[in-house]
């Protein structure tokens, strides 16, 4: 006894001894792995080697500047030239420049892109092969010519005009038009409330080419400028070549300062009543806005503690919240309650609640209450040691995949470093230090930062919503709201602590009773007693990752009933609330605090699933949670009203918006008005009930006998082998081995062409092409449907948004089914002016016109095709691919990862293989051809 008293206080003092060695501004060291250089010009490059993926790297210029540097006469400004960066340079005139780039398997939109944000600019080339020096010299060359030497031509501007505008139409949703009101009065006087990115329609379309250039050769200059390049490549060769190009670009001479922008302090709170006509919720907002500390380059243990402890709040915050929904009690649909981010500089404290229709002053008083109660009373020391063992779990697993960690995760620190001064260190050296920091958090350090946080200055009251049909509370409301119930004693939080396991009982299994090597996989087969068929294969290559995917054949085909079609439709999103085995959905979260494993289901048209994935540390504990998913799923009524009960919100805010109209007509008239195609209104609802959830469920997930499971991941075979024959052995068969149904739900026949009408508030029109036919399914054309979707995409890019200046771009998507028949379908779509719809929708024909007529061209296909082997070399190193493999060879029959039927198909494929397809795949396909409009086009 007398040990135990003494060894308890030598414990905590050695604990105490442990914290007090942290020597909180000690700075860890920055990342010896990533090379940072300044070139005599003032430009900055970040250099770093990494094999993920291998023989590939991206090549980025980050820009210290954006919007928020234009004059009056150029707002819009610093976004159309990031456009122009792509229509033509010194050494790549026109579009030039990404023809070059696709000829190495480099796709415009896809590895080259770009985006323009208030404060800075970003240009990337990503997943650039890089076996061939040549390709990485073009590379630098494109960066050399974006960065000074852009051609910006009258007539290139001209045409890009066009574009920018229909990209203003695209982004003229419900969603931006509601932000642009909040933000001013959320940032009111400063410079972000004048600049939008998008900018002033009338200056994009009428301003003087010289106005562009002048912000050009202002703003986009060597000392504003960094390159960062990361990947598989020789990191001093690449400095060498940085050198070399970089160095002659000449500096500008006096350069005007480059502000910092400010949101100017308040005392008083503003407010701010946000409406759009076609807005779907109302949402309650209380944020304060406050000067965030500079970074100083450099991460110290004080950085790590204060980064951990954000992490803790918002993370507890967010649990509390959802148990509150999930009791059914919540007076909102949703919530939220942390800080973060802002806008450079400056971070944000923020309340926030979805409201119930009506019933904003409900969602507004117990967002405050919540966070009264944090203030009042603070977090529990058990709600802290839960978030402490998840997140010490996460890290760990982040570890031990540091390997698999992409380029542009590590440009991403590289641009955070440039633009804000952020320190970089190593994930080993952020890992070590946060083991040794979060011992040392206590729930009081983390409660307490809410008195840094939460102030009565800075504040903004937002509220939003619908314009029509909805009561929003009044300014004088939401403060008296706010006045009453600050400071309002409330009663502390009560952790309910669970602990216990998943499965109480003694399981029997079943033995593997045959055994079938997949050599060509590097896979086995095992058959159980029970009839399960199970296929295992190791893969190291996510180190912390183990994954597993159940499918069995039948589906919601297997209903006749249209009555219990809703139920089967949505069981997946109803069971994942209800919690599992003994635990209800609060509960289960607490019972695997630490471990990494989750678990569910899908009901599709044809197929029902069993998925789930863990660390191998914790493979058991998901394979527990897969026989429990058969033996012993819940199903919660309070749960199952909660969830019915915020979908009935939904169909009610839903209820007559041009969105909802849309998508019922497209799902009615692209299915020719099945009886199986359903709504999503009251009456669906109606018949989703926890009856027919419970009836769907046991009938489609069941029986081990007629399900193929198969398991992917860093777990030696005997190990998965005795938890296969332990979980899934004990799963019940019932021998019934189905196929799905053929229900005959097909699109209509011949052409459908049609313009439908909506109440939108947007002049935008929607074209909507797609081409259907039935045909006997070879791999041959599989692929080639792909590569004739991309080939048309590249030729819409030209012809309807460059040439025409018509949309912003037309999304193209080309899809093979072999199930329930065997069918092609190539899909167009874009948004253009109403006026010119019908002037542009013949364009989409004209394409597949040429081609049947003259084919494509060699360099059109290489493009496409090199892409494509490109991304599926790089996708073979990771568990998903294997999966996917795996699963086609035991749908289909086919082995998609013997290069006789993939790469060797695409390395033989010709134009006129391209040519020829495409003729007889539009021949005779069945096509549905519309228009979605406004109301104010109708002639």
């Amino acid at each position: 006894m007398k040990r135990k008293l003494l060894f308890l206080p030598l414990l905590f003092l050695c604990l105490l001894g442990y914290a007090q060695q942290i020597n909180w501004n000690e700075a860890l060291p920055a990342d010896s792995k990533t090379l940072v250089g300044k070139l005599p010009n003032g430009m900055t490059y970040y250099l770093r080697h990494n094999e993920e993926p291998k023989e590939r790297a991206s090549f980025y210029i980050i820009r210290n500047a954006g919007a928020l540097l234009e004059n009056d006469d150029q707002d819009g400004l610093a976004h159309f030239l990031e456009h122009m960066a792509f229509n033509g340079s010194k050494n790549f005139p026109g579009n030039s420049m990404i023809s070059t780039l696709e000829r190495h398997g480099v796709s415009f939109g896809g590895n080259l892109n770009a985006y323009t944000a208030h404060n800075e600019t970003v240009y990337n080339i990503s997943s650039v092969p890089v076996t061939d020096e040549a390709v990485i010299d073009t590379c630098l060359l494109i960066l050399h010519d974006w960065t000074y030497y852009l051609t910006l031509s009258d007539k290139d501007i001209d045409e890009e005009r066009g574009v920018i505008t229909e990209e203003y139409r695209t982004r003229n949703t419900s969603a931006a038009r509601l932000q642009k009101q909040q933000l001013a009065a959320l940032l009111k006087g400063s410079q972000y409330v004048e600049r939008d990115v998008i900018g002033d329609l009338n200056v994009i379309q009428n301003f003087k080419p010289q106005t562009i250039r002048d912000f050009y050769h202002k703003w986009y200059r060597t000392d504003l400028q960094a390159i960062a390049i990361v990947g598989d490549f020789d990191v001093a060769k690449m400095e060498q070549k940085i050198k070399d190009i970089f160095t002659s670009i000449p500096a500008v001479k006096n350069p005007a300062k480059r502000p910092f922008y400010e949101i100017p302090s308040h005392e008083e709170t503003y407010f701010c009543l946000a409406t759009d006509k076609e807005a779907t919720s109302s949402r309650v907002e209380l944020v304060r806005i406050y000067r965030d500390e500079d970074n100083t380059g450099k991460v110290t243990y004080q950085d790590i503690k204060d980064g951990l402890m954000q992490s803790f709040y918002n993370t507890m915050l967010s649990n509390r919240i959802a148990e509150i929904i999930q009791r059914g009690n919540a007076p909102f649909l949703g919530a939220s309650i942390g800080v973060g981010g802002m806008v450079r500089g400056y971070a944000g404290y923020s309340l926030s609640a979805t409201a119930k229709p009506n019933q904003e002053k409900e969602a507004l008083e117990a967002v405050i209450r919540e966070n009264e109660r944090v203030i009042q009373h603070g977090f529990t020391e058990s709600e802290l040691d839960r978030v402490k063992t998840n997140m010490l779990t996460s890290l760990r697993s982040m570890l031990k995949d540091v390997d698999k960690t992409n380029n542009e995760q590590y440009i991403r620190d590289m641009q955070a470093n440039f633009l804000e001064n952020a320190g970089m260190i190593s994930t080993e050296d952020y890992v070590a230090a946060a083991e040794k920091v979060i011992p040392t958090i206590t729930a009081k350090e983390v409660s307490d930062q809410v008195k840094k946080w939460w102030k009565a200055d800075n504040r903004v009251i937002l509220i939003s919503g619908p314009s029509e049909g909805v009561t929003h509370l009044t300014e004088q409301e939401a403060r008296d709201i706010i006045a009453a119930t600050e400071g309002k004693p409330v009663e502390a939080y009560t952790d309910n602590v669970v602990s216990g396991s998943l499965i109480a009982e003694d399981l029997k299994g079943s033995k593997v009773v045959a055994t079938k090597e997949l050599p060509q996989f590097e896979a086995v087969e095992w058959t159980l007693e029970n009839g399960a068929k199970v296929v295992f294969r190791k893969a190291d290559f996510e180190k912390d990752n183990v994954a597993l995917s159940a499918f069995s054949a039948g589906g919601t085909s297997m209903y006749a009933d249209l009555d219990l079609l809703p139920a089967a439709s949505n069981v997946s999103a109803f069971v994942a609330a209800y919690g599992l085995g003994d635990y209800d959905a609060i509960s289960l979260r607490k019972v695997l605090t630490g471990k990494k494993a989750g678990t569910g289901i899908g009901i599709g048209g044809l197929y029902e699933s069993v998925s789930g994935s863990a660390t191998p540390q914790d493979f058991e504990t998901m394979m527990q949670m897969i026989y429990l998913r058969f033996q012993k799923p819940r199903f919660d009524a309070k749960a199952h009203e909660v969830l019915l009960s915020q979908n009935r919100i939904r169909v009610q805010q839903m209820e007559g918006q041009p969105q909802k109209m849309m998508q019922d007509s497209l799902s009615l008239i692209s299915t020719d008005y099945n009886p199986r195609t359903l709504l999503f209104n009251e009456a669906y609802l109606d018949k989703i009930t926890l009856d027919r959830i419970e009836k769907v469920y046991r009938d489609r997930i069941c029986d081990a006998s007629d399900f193929t499971f198969i398991i992917v991941g860093n777990v030696e075979q005997e190990v998965a082998k005795a938890m296969v024959e332990k979980y899934i052995g004990s799963i019940p068969s019932l021998n019934r081995h189905e196929k799905w149904v053929d229900r005959k739900v097909r699109g209509p026949k011949g052409k459908v062409e049609k313009v439908l009408y909506f109440p939108l508030q947007n002049p935008k029109s929607t074209v909507l092409v797609s081409f259907t036919h039935e045909m006997k399914y070879t791999l041959k054309d599989g692929y080639l449907i792909d590569i004739l979707a991309n080939i048309l995409t590249n030729r819409y890019t030209k012809s309807i948004r460059e040439e025409q200046g018509g949309t912003y771009g037309v999304g193209v998507s080309g899809n093979v089914s072999r199930e329930p028949v065997n069918s092609y379908n190539i899909s167009m779509q874009f948004d253009c002016d109403p006026a010119k719809a019908a002037e542009l929708k013949p364009l989409l024909y004209a394409e597949v016109d040429k081609i049947i007529k003259d084919g494509v061209t060699t360099e059109e296909l290489d493009k496409v095709v090199k892409n494509a082997l490109k991304e599926s070399e790089q996708s073979k190193n990771h568990n998903g691919y294997w999966m996917s493999v795996l699963t086609s060879y035991y749908q289909m029959g086919i082995d998609l990862n013997d290069p006789k039927n993939y790469e060797e198909i695409m390395k033989s494929l010709t134009p006129k293989d391209v040519q020829d397809f495409t003729k007889r795949f539009f021949k005779n396909a069945d096509v549905l051809d519309l228009i979605l409009a406004p109301d104010s086009a109708k002639k």
